[in-house]
Parts: structure tokens; C-alpha cells; sequence
């Protein structure tokens, strides 16, 4: 049984903004990015879409699995020091709802620890060709945070 792999980094910071909302982590393409072998994070996507700024653009968050089956989902984030005292991030199909609807999964809150916050995640679902994921996150602060570092990653056995 193939495994098909997309794994994604981020290592310059992105600000989430303090509306209480869920935002989609972006992630580079090309060579900035870790592992793409099966094209499943791509300027030119699927549905003919082009990615121009992928810094400014939530469908550079995206993955869009090469091939349906079971779906191995890990993420690793890691939030500067602020005054929040709830951190969330959850994985979700279709967020932008471009194949339907948003679907979320694998949903966690996490309260605040000493110094900056750093998490890994790992979830398990079904994934299908034509339906996108993303990694979302959000805070409680009163001011917008920066996300450090970040890494999104899709194992499909199918």
C-alpha cells in the first residue's frame, strides 16, 4: 500500500489576527517548503486557481490530497509569548468551501503555559480528491499574536 506524503513548513511569522476567529496557517511552495513529491501544495492548484502572494492568500494553506484513503493528519505550532489564556487549532476539509462546505476536526483549546507555546497535534480521518485541508488557528488575546513556526503535514494510505 502506497503512502503519499505532503509536508509542509513555515519558519517566518504570521500574525493571527485578535477577532476571536479561525485562521488558516499559510504555508510557502517550491523549494521554501519541506516535502511535496506528490503535488499536493502547488502555486497552480487543482481547480485552476493560482496562488500570486502566498503570504497574503489563505489558499496557500491548503493541501489537496493526491489521492482519497485514510489520511494521517500532524501539526506542529508554536505561538510567541501574550496575553492570551486560550489557544485553539483544529484541522478542517474544505475550509474555504470550495468543494462544499467546511468540515472541522481533531478541534483542540489549549490553556496557556509559561513562556512561548509550543503544541503538536495528530489526527486521523478520511481524505478525498477535490476536498482541500487546512490548519486553522485562533486566540483569546486582546491583541493580535504571531505564530513563529509552524508545519503541516498529510500521510495518505490509500
Amino acid at each position: 500500500m502506497p503512502v503519499l506524503v505532503c509536508s509542509l513548513i513555515r519558519d517566518e511569522p504570521q500574525v493571527i489576527p485578535a477577532d476571536g476567529g479561525y485562521h488558516c496557517v499559510r504555508f510557502p511552495f517550491g523549494s521554501a517548503e519541506s516535502y511535496d513529491e506528490h503535488s499536493m501544495h502547488q502555486v497552480r492548484q487543482p481547480d485552476g486557481y493560482e496562488v500570486a502572494d502566498w503570504r497574503a492568500d489563505d489558499r496557500s494553506g491548503l493541501i489537496w490530497p493526491a489521492a482519497g484513503g485514510w489520511g494521517d493528519l500532524t501539526a506542529n505550532i508554536h505561538w510567541e509569548e501574550g496575553g492570551y489564556t486560550e489557544l485553539r487549532d483544529r484541522f478542517v476539509r474544505d475550509p474555504l468551501g470550495l468543494a462544499g462546505s467546511a468540515d472541522s476536526t481533531g478541534t483542540d483549546h489549549r490553556p496557556r503555559s509559561p513562556g512561548i507555546q509550543c503544541f503538536t497535534k495528530h489526527h486521523a480521518i478520511f481524505v478525498h480528491t477535490g476536498t482541500p485541508l487546512a490548519l486553522l488557528v485562533s486566540h483569546n488575546d486582546s491583541a493580535p499574536r504571531k505564530i513563529i513556526h509552524a508545519q503541516f503535514k498529510l500521510a495518505v494510505h490509500n
